[in-house]
């Protein structure tokens, strides 16, 4: 037994040392906590301090063992007493181990007894020697101070504590004395027990327990007053306090009412107890409403007085702007406010409303999607508290009341919305139920936009119909719209732009078939527009009506009447203007004389119609006219207002400033005038002729059966020559666009003086412009009141002294970033950095790698000089740095040799340097100084610095020697003869040295600024090698210019970081890469590589400078990394940092905290809590410990990470959440949100608790909870990631918050620019004040491959010169992806920063920008300041990410905010908008359908023989014909268009050569081939999204991709949304070929078919084209192995597609779900039944007989064929009886089928072309008939005909991979064309010598060698 008991001791010790390992490596605050203390079970941790205890124990153990016994055995006790049976989780293994613990420590008394009586005593010793020596006394004193005062004294400079010592401190203190108190009952008072007894007493009596350190909190201590943090201490801060403070005029609490913490009671507690809101709830809203009082105080003055009070304009502007959308909701509904009016209620009654309003909201969970309904219930609420304030004594409000009496806010108000809202998401059966069967968010807000919705009362009642649950059989009714998943939507909500191109269409092809003659004939025809006009809007009103079906039980009337009105208005109008305008054709027609009575009639009807319908458009949509219509009242003007424009509450006076309406209109005037221009002349007027030919000729033979075209004109010939036009036509608009937008944004961006600085040699050059730039952008007026030293003139060398001091502690802190990220060496720091020039030396000091050799190069010129001082210092300053060079050295060698010597040493330097400058004054230097002996001065100088710098006083002797050697130097070689006779006879100086006095001595350099002289004297005089390059590493160039050239863009300036806008930073985060563990970083994939060895390869540079950052050779193996801990974690980092990591996000967020440190540290605003005082030198040092500037940033920035399953991976122990404890632990200003499920019952029929919860790292390195809020249940009701950012953005603080995603970085540089961007909230911006502020992006994963660098090319151009376009002058940027600053206020009070219903809402950020541009915001977008962005960087994770993209604009089409916009704003607005969001799609897949159009015309004239025909009877026919067809082809090729804004980016950013070099090299590595591909992908899922739905988040997973993907996997996901499509195309190309008839013979047919062409090749190769090793023979074999095991593998339950051919077969049709889905399947699988019945009629066979019998005889052959293939493939095991008898037939038939078909060919005219031919025929019928089969899968399962049909399309898959296979094999023999891929696919890599071709080959021995 006992020795199962030490294996079990050994075990527990073993698992808690690997506790520590785990944890080992915290940051320099963090603190391991000890293995047991570590492991405390989550109930003990929420009830006791249990694990304080054990910690202190930890703490104490080396000071006193017995004392740490002690607190383990009192920590034991206390479990035992809580939980006897170990029943709670993870007890059992608590207490064992924590007994293993303290046997080891009873263990180390090696034997000696121990006496427990003599345990009181000794702790009682060790408490009072602990207090002592730490001085608590002090600290506790100085606790009673801050607490009665709110100030600090003097002698918290003297106790000097490091804030987490003295929390560390503090914490062992309160668990000294817990246990004392539990081991004190016991004792014997008279003893040490009396004495306990009386200190317990004590500290009870005594306010300062010292407890307000260990009460968590977030940002300001509101519970207890902290010693640590002096932020309660800003006048600001204790002015916003004291407002909320109870007052008298207040309702008093009853007697028994608890104030929680050490505080006095305040406006919060009044309403927690009236509402019953959750205490964690209120503490949080208490402490958001004191930081946003401060914050708006702040802006406005710093209070002065001893009681600071917060002025009323604060309180006023704070109140306004949050309840803005409730003020505007009161007045859109008519009714009265909460309160009277702003004059009537006095600042508690605002401060009050305000606090109830953010309750509610902090409260209201998914609810907060619905900010009507909580204005809705704010209402009620304020209404409830009025009456309340009116009595004297507080009493609960009846609305929150429970039944047993409690207060329950979250339960009365909050939980039946909710339900309502979980009920209804249950029914979308996770978004596959159609979106119209549903109510999603925007339904349930939508109802408070009516009066109606007062009819819920309040209490809400819970049968009204709001209330009321979804039911199996009924559908719910909508709100007003209704998400009908149809294309319709297109046309419905942007009906304006498509009756526009048709009327222009029409009116332009009029005009081409009467030869461009205008004249009244003409005209009258044009006027044909009329009709076209009344009845294509008479089509939007009937989808009115047909689209809101499914809302009109539960529309408002209003809407309701509205579209039927407009329905028979619509029609009405239509018959009568067709009617009118017929009798105007009759009348043209007739010969009488009077025939314009008709015509004056329709012209005045449509004059009257188009006037009335110019003015309302005029009032409504014009700015300038938009204020009239908002006065005008009259009922019948606002009937017709009502009629034209549909009013909601959001989306009223969506108008823009007459300047801003004016340059977008001009924008599109100019793009519609070249859009027309082009239709006109190149593709309408050229088809004129070849249409009216073909419509005369007469009688044209047709090769096959005609039914429809033979005897109408040869109608269908001429649709398919003008389909591909018109298909052209619609699409073109937008290259149009694209070309206009490249320019302009080129033309904003060179005005915004973008890429000015793109080079590191304009860096060098312009570097001296830097200090004024930065000053006068980026320094606050605070910081330039420092005041200098040195002389007061103001001349221009003082000022640009002054700015290069200001400047340096920021410069040096960005180069201090790059160095800590290793994209700098430790040589290549000190060249950087620039000295403090703060001393007394009068020029300004560059940094070195300016200065670097200067000094050299002008001794050389020295040397050289033949002419006078002046040819010489010309020569000199022609570089200007060289200049600077010599002048500093020349003062710093007479300022360091005054410093050092004395007396008559002192005596001579003042000589020689009067001399030497009445020399340069004359002009004579040349002839004072002997310039030949310069290097000798030179060397002697150096090796007397290089004496000094070693900074050992011991070597003074050495010093004086050396000087004595520069004087001897200086004396006899230097000077001239005359000038050295002076000095030798000079008799001061000679009594000295001959003394031997003279410079016997030296005074070694004590004062700093002599320190930092000397040094830099030294680099001057001994750095030979030139700095040009200076940094080597490219991403550091990058940044630094990117950095230097945004100093001299346009910014608002700086305010001080007191005055600034406060934010907070907000990054939603699932369970992606935290942190690379050691084992991720060194497991290798099947080519032998790690991911640590891939990044050693591409930033070999950066793998140097880490070594040499931890002190490590160059030549360390990463083993050796791995035996130390803290080595070990820094490559951990080292490589998170280099991929798409949570910790690369919070390393760069982070720096906006260090970035508002430093700024404040250098503002140094005192509260005499620094006791560092202000000396002249500016520095940084420091500014990091500096309480003062910690306290500062935490008052304006906030940093939370929303990490939804944060609890349940501490639950699993998963390696995240120790990573995530890391992060938490190595920045203290980090918190972490995530949902806490409590499933502490077992029982099943008990729902789950679901809490939000904060979380911060605590003094221990713990996770310290802040606030838990409980939930109404299941957060998580539609899409995660905005329900993720939802739970968790009531955490968030500030005016502004910025939205991260998990993939993007930030820098230290950047982050200094923050506060500028934030000022443009206040900046003028148009009519509104911004809501959102762009941001751009800089993609930092362009790097890694050609397909990488194409994507960040690509995105690059997008979040650059497409959205400054977009922002300005088009006014209609969104809000894409996530650097974007959003006003927090207005966002949170009008539903949140995203939106969240399942499916609709799949792409959730865009709907912000929308929501936001509704509700009157104001989009900008700003490119000073930049935020890095990580992209997918292989093919198959960019597919997805376009497929989740593209998804998710199709479900953006049928979404009511496109259709409000699209109705909303003015034509031109709404064309930028169409264009820019959804329309881009369309376009794209308007591209793709052109080809189509354009291939199944040429076929059909190729099937019908007329092409052959119609050019035989006309000559004149083909030319013309294939100019407009080759009009078309040159437009087709959009992928070149579309790459225009991207060649303008490179440009305008990187200048012409390199643009041309760029641009060039992306064509050679395919970049065509890539963007054509992307084509195919965008078309597919918007396509497919639109008719079927199905979008959904794809994770594309963000690592490094350089591995092969498997033909298979690339097969799997591509098959159908590229390879049929792909094969389609070529068959239309083939049966061109083979039938089509072109005139000028094969080059047409190159032309025609070219780009068509290419397009089949990119869909086909394109996958194994950017596939690493996609043609080397041994992955080529291998993957045929891996393709034909997974094509004849049988699927079964359970088994995935991605393993058998049948299950993946089985989801590729799972998105037919519907009948209309089904019906639309089958009109599009018509198409392939085309080939059988055009090729039959050509066979050779057939001759020239027409009949329908050939046609019905080719189907009969095809049945046999099918029989005959079914015996063949007949199943054995189902027919074991007849083996023989099946084998008997398969034989006869096969001999009689080779027999029958040789028969036929010899004596029919079938030839053997003919064979081949029908092989082509019967192919497309065979994958039409498996596609209708697919579509209509029920019926023919019922008929028992689903096998056949597994096993046809099993054999199309084979066949299609087959033909793609087959070249991949062929390449895949000729080794160089796998060098060459390797070349092309990672070209970059090449360019900077990696060895990416070891990557590949995956070379195993030399890894190890």
């Amino acid at each position: 037994m006992a020795r199962v008991r030490d294996n079990w001791e050994a075990l527990v010790r073993a698992t808690l040392q690997r506790e520590q390992l785990r944890n080992a490596g915290q940051g320099h605050h963090a603190r391991t906590p000890s293995g047991i203390a570590g492991a405390v079970p989550p109930s003990l941790a929420q009830t006791t301090n249990i694990d304080l205890i054990l910690q202190a124990a930890d703490d104490i153990q080396s000071e006193d063992a017995n004392v740490a016994r002690i607190l383990c055995e009192q920590a034991y006790s206390m479990a035992q007493n809580l939980d006897p049976n170990s029943d709670g989780r993870g007890m059992l293994q608590f207490k064992t181990g924590l007994m293993s613990v303290i046997k080891q420590k009873l263990a180390k008394k090696e034997g000696a007894r121990i006496d427990r009586n003599r345990d009181l005593e000794n702790l009682w010793e060790f408490y009072q020697r602990y207090k002592r020596r730490h001085r608590v006394d002090d600290i506790q004193r100085e606790e009673q101070r801050l607490q009665e005062s709110g100030t600090f004294s003097s002698t918290l400079g003297e106790l000097d504590l490091r804030s987490s010592e003295m929390k560390k401190i503090i914490a062992t203190l309160r668990a000294l004395v817990e246990v004392m108190e539990a081991l004190s009952k016991d004792a014997d008072p008279s003893g040490v027990g009396g004495l306990m007894m009386e200190e317990l007493r004590k500290l009870k009596k005594s306010s300062a327990t010292l407890s307000g350190e260990l009460t968590p909190y977030n940002i300001v201590p509101l519970e207890a007053p902290s010693l640590t943090n002096p932020i309660r201490i800003f006048p600001e801060v204790r002015g916003a306090i004291s407002a909320i403070r109870y007052t008298e005029q207040l309702p008093r609490l009853p007697a028994g009412f608890k104030v929680s913490g050490k505080r006095d009671a305040d406006m919060f507690d009044l309403l927690e107890f009236v509402f019953g809101f959750q205490t964690d709830n209120v503490r949080n809203q208490r402490e958001n409403v004191v930081l946003m009082i401060a914050n708006a105080q702040s802006r406005l003055g710093i209070p002065a007085e001893t009681d600071p009070k917060i002025d009323e304009k604060a309180i006023n502007e704070v109140f306004l702007k949050v309840l803005d959308n409730y003020i505007r909701w009161c007045r859109y509904l008519r009714i009265r406010l909460a309160w009277n009016s702003l004059e009537a209620i006095n600042r508690d009654r605002k401060l009050i409303l305000l606090s109830l309003y953010f309750l509610i909201w902090g409260e209201a969970a998914n609810v907060r999607f619905l900010p009507e309904c909580i204005c809705y219930i704010f209402h009620n609420m304020a209404k409830e508290l009025d009456a309340i304030l009116d009595h004297g004594e507080a009493g609960p409000a009846g609305s929150c009341l429970n039944d047993d009496g409690s207060v329950k806010f979250l339960e009365k108000i909050i939980c039946p919305i909710y339900e309502i809202l979980a009920a209804e998401a249950s029914t979308s059966s996770t978004g596959k139920a159609a979106h119209s069967a549903w109510r999603n968010y925007d339904d349930f807000n939508e109802y408070f936009w009516s009066p109606a919705c007062f009819e819920l009362g309040w209490p809400m009642r819970t049968e009204s119909p709001f209330l009321q649950k979804p039911k199996k059989s009924k559908r719910t009714g909508k709100s007003s719209f209704v998400e009908h998943r149809t294309f319709l939507h297109l046309y419905r909500s942007f009906h304006r732009l498509w009756i526009f191109l048709a009327l222009m269409f029409q009116a332009l092809t009029i005009i081409a078939f009467n030869h461009g003659h205008i004249n009244l004939d003409t005209f009258k025809t044009v006027l044909s527009i009329g009709p076209s006009y009344a009845i294509m809007n008479f089509i939007k009103s009937c989808l009115d009506v047909l689209l809101t079906f499914g809302a009109y039980t539960t529309a408002r009337g209003m809407a309701v009447s509205r579209i039927v009105i407009r329905f028979f208005w619509g029609g009405l109008s239509s018959v009568f203007v067709t009617y009118v305008y017929l009798k105007v054709l009759q009348e043209r027609n007739s010969n009488s004389s009077d025939n314009s009575f008709y015509f004056r009639i329709y012209l005045l009807v449509l004059g009257v119609y188009a006037a009335l319908r110019l003015f309302l458009a005029m009032l409504l949509k014009f700015p300038a006219c938009h204020s009239l219509s908002e006065m005008s009242d009259q009922s019948f003007f606002q009937f017709f207002k009502w009629i034209y424009q549909e009013r909601y509450y959001v989306g009223r006076g969506l108008h823009e400033k007459m300047s801003d309406y004016c340059r977008y209109v001009s924008y599109w005037l100019v793009v519609l005038a070249c859009k027309f221009t082009f239709a006109y002349f190149l593709q309408i007027r050229p088809l004129v002729k070849p249409t009216n030919i073909i419509v005369d000729i007469p009688s044209l033979t047709y090769s096959w059966h005609d039914f429809i075209s033979k005897n109408n004109n040869n109608a269908l010939t001429i649709v398919s020559l003008w389909a591909p036009v018109l298909a052209i036509y619609l699409m073109d608009i937008h290259i149009w666009y694209t070309v206009m937008s490249a320019i302009v944004g080129g033309v904003i961006g060179a005005r915004a003086r973008l890429g000015e600085i793109r080079s590191i040699e304009m860096v060098h050059k312009r570097f001296e412009s830097f200090p004024g730039a930065f000053v006068k952008n980026l320094v606050s007026p605070q910081t330039k009141r420092i005041p200098f030293n040195g002389p007061s003139t103001q001349d221009s060398q003082d000022m640009n002294k002054a700015y290069a001091a200001l400047f340096a502690p920021f410069w040096n802190e960005i180069i201090k970033s790059l160095r800590e990220e290793d994209f700098i060496s430790n040589r290549e720091m000190d060249l950087l950095c620039i000295p403090s020039n703060a001393g007394s030396l009068r020029l300004v000091q560059w940094p070195l790698f300016l200065l670097s050799s200067k000094i050299l190069l002008a001794v050389d010129l020295a040397l050289d000089c033949k002419d006078t001082q002046a040819d010489l210092w010309t020569r000199i300053s022609r570089d200007e740095y060289m200049a600077y060079a010599v002048k500093e050295c020349y003062y710093s060698i007479e300022k360091i040799l005054y410093s050092l010597v004395d007396d008559e040493g002192r005596l001579w330097v003042e000589r020689i340097f009067r001399e030497i400058n009445s020399s340069i004054s004359e002009g004579s230097l040349v002839i004072t100084l002997s310039l030949k002996k310069l290097p000798l001065v030179l060397s002697r100088l150096t090796a007397l610095t290089g004496l000094l710098i070693r900074n050992d006083p011991g070597l003074a002797k050495g010093a004086a020697k050396a000087v004595y050697e520069v004087y001897d130097v200086v004396t006899h070689d230097l000077v001239s003869s005359d000038l050295r006779e002076n000095l030798d006879t000079w008799n001061i100086l000679a009594r000295a040295r001959d003394e031997g006095r003279l410079f016997s001595r030296v005074q070694w350099p004590n004062d700093p600024e002599i320190k930092e002289l000397v040094k830099r004297l030294h680099l001057l005089l001994t750095v030979k090698d030139s700095a040009a390059n200076v940094p080597k590493n490219l991403e550091a160039r990058r940044r630094l210019e990117f950095f230097t050239n945004s100093l001299f863009m346009d910014m608002p300036s700086a305010k001080p970081v007191s005055e600034t806008l406060p934010f907070s930073v907000f990054t939603p985060y699932y369970s992606e890469t935290v942190l690379y563990s050691t084992s991720e970083l060194q497991k290798e994939n099947e080519d032998g590589i790690s991911i640590l060895f891939y990044l050693q390869k591409i930033f070999p540079d950066e793998w140097d400078n880490l070594l040499e950052r931890i002190g490590r050779g160059v030549s360390t193996e990463d083993a050796e990394l791995q035996e130390s801990s803290i080595d070990s974690l820094e490559l951990r980092f080292w490589a998170s940092y280099r991929g798409q990591t949570l910790a690369r996000t919070v390393r760069g967020m982070m720096y906006y905290r260090r970035a508002l440190m430093l700024q404040s540290y250098l503002e140094s605003r005192s509260l005499g809590v620094d006791s560092n005082s202000q000396n002249n030198f500016i520095t940084s040092q420091g500014f990091e410990s500096s309480r003062e500037s910690r306290a500062q940033a935490d008052l304006k920035f906030t940093y939370v990470v929303s990490c939804q399953i944060y609890g349940q991976q501490k639950q699993r122990k998963a390696p995240e959440a120790a990573d995530i404890a890391l992060l938490l632990q190595r920045n203290e200003g980090l918190r972490v949100a995530f949902i806490h499920v409590d499933e502490s019952t077992t029982d099943a029929s008990t729902p789950r608790v679901f809490y939000s919860k904060l979380v911060k790292a605590d003094i221990n390195g713990k996770d310290q909870e802040i606030y838990s809020i409980r939930l109404p249940g299941d957060p998580k009701l539609g899409e995660g990631k905005p329900e993720n950012q939802n739970h968790a953005i009531i955490f968030t603080r500030g005016d502004a918050v910025q939205t991260i995603d998990m993939n993007q970085d930030n820098y230290l540089e950047e982050a200094m620019k923050m506060r500028n961007l934030l000022e443009e909230f206040h900046a003028d911006h148009g009519l509104r004040p911004p809501s959102i502020l762009g941001v751009r992006e800089h993609v930092f994963t362009g790097s890694v491959s050609s397909l990488a660098w194409f994507m960040s090319n690509q995105e690059t151009s997008f979040v650059t010169l497409a959205q400054r376009v977009l922002a300005f002058p088009l006014k209609v940027r969104m809000h894409y992806g996530h650097p974007d600053v959003f006003d927090r206020i207005f966002h949170i009070t009008r539903g949140g920063i995203s939106k969240a219903s399942r499916v609709i809402n799949i792409s959730e950020d865009i709907y912000s920008g929308f929501n936001s541009t509704l509700r009157l915001g104001n989009i900008t977008h700003h490119e000073y300041i930049q935020v890095g962005k990580g992209r997918d960087v292989g093919l198959n994770q960019i597919a997805l990410f376009e497929g989740k993209v593209a998804g998710g604009n199709g479900e953006q089409v049928l979404s009511r905010d496109i259709y409000r916009l699209g109705q909303l704003f003015d034509f031109f607005r709404m064309l930028s908008f169409y264009f820019t969001t959804v329309g881009y799609y369309v376009c794209t897949m308007m591209t793709v359908l052109t080809v189509y159009v354009f291939l199944y015309g040429r076929a059909y004239l190729a099937f019908s023989g007329l092409d052959e025909a119609v050019s035989k009877e006309a000559k004149l026919m083909g030319n013309t014909a294939l100019e407009a067809a080759l009009n078309a082809q040159f437009l087709v090729q959009i992928g070149v268009f579309t790459a225009i804004p991207m060649i303008m980016g490179f440009i305008l950013e990187l200048g012409l050569l390199k643009a041309v070099f760029s641009f060039i090299t992306m064509q050679l590595q395919l970049c065509s081939v890539f963007f054509t591909f992307s084509l195919g992908t965008r078309t597919h899922y918007f396509g497919r999204t639109i008719l079927h739905g199905g979008a959904k988040y794809r994770a594309t997973g963000r690592g490094f991709v350089v591995r092969h993907i498997k033909f298979a996997d690339n097969y799997r996901l591509y098959s159908r949304s590229h390879f049929v499509k792909a094969l389609e195309v070529a068959l239309l190309l083939i049966v061109y070929i083979a039938y089509g008839y072109a005139e000028g013979g094969a080059v047409t047919y190159v032309l025609i078919t070219l780009s068509s062409w290419f397009l089949v090749i990119s869909w086909l190769f394109a996958p194994y084209i950017f596939n690493p090793s996609g043609f080397e023979w041994q992955k080529t074999v291998e993957d045929f192995d891996d393709w034909t095991s997974w094509l004849l593998y049988k699927g079964g339950v359970g088994v995935r597609g991605e393993n058998s051919w049948e299950s993946w077969w089985d989801e590729e049709q799972m998105h037919i779900q519907t009948l209309r889905g089904r019906i639309l399947e089958t009109i599009l699988s018509a198409r392939f039944f085309l080939f059988q019945y055009g090729i039959v009629y050509k066979l050779h066979l057939t001759g020239d007989d027409t009949s329908l019998a050939i046609y019905g005889f080719s189907w009969a052959v095809l049945v046999g064929l099918v029989l005959i293939f079914k015996i063949f493939t007949y199943s054995p095991r189902k027919s074991a009886d007849f083996q023989l008898v099946l084998r008997f037939t398969q034989g006869v038939v096969s001999i009689g089928l080779v027999a029958a078909v040789c028969l036929v060919v010899a004596f029919t005219q079938l030839s053997i072309a003919d064979l081949f031919a029908s092989i082509l025929a019967f192919i497309p019928t065979g994958w039409g008939i498996l596609s209708l089969a697919i579509a209509w899968r029920k019926i023919i399962w019922n008929l028992g005909l689903w096998d056949s049909v597994r096993e046809f399309a099993r054999m199309y898959d084979a066949g299609m991979g087959m033909i793609i296979f087959a070249p991949i094999a062929f390449l895949s023999w000729f080794p160089f064309i796998s060098t060459f891929q390797s070349r092309l696919l990672f070209n970059q890599a090449f360019s900077r010598g990696l060895e990416i071709s070891l990557i590949l080959a995956g070379n195993k021995a030399n890894v190890e060698a």
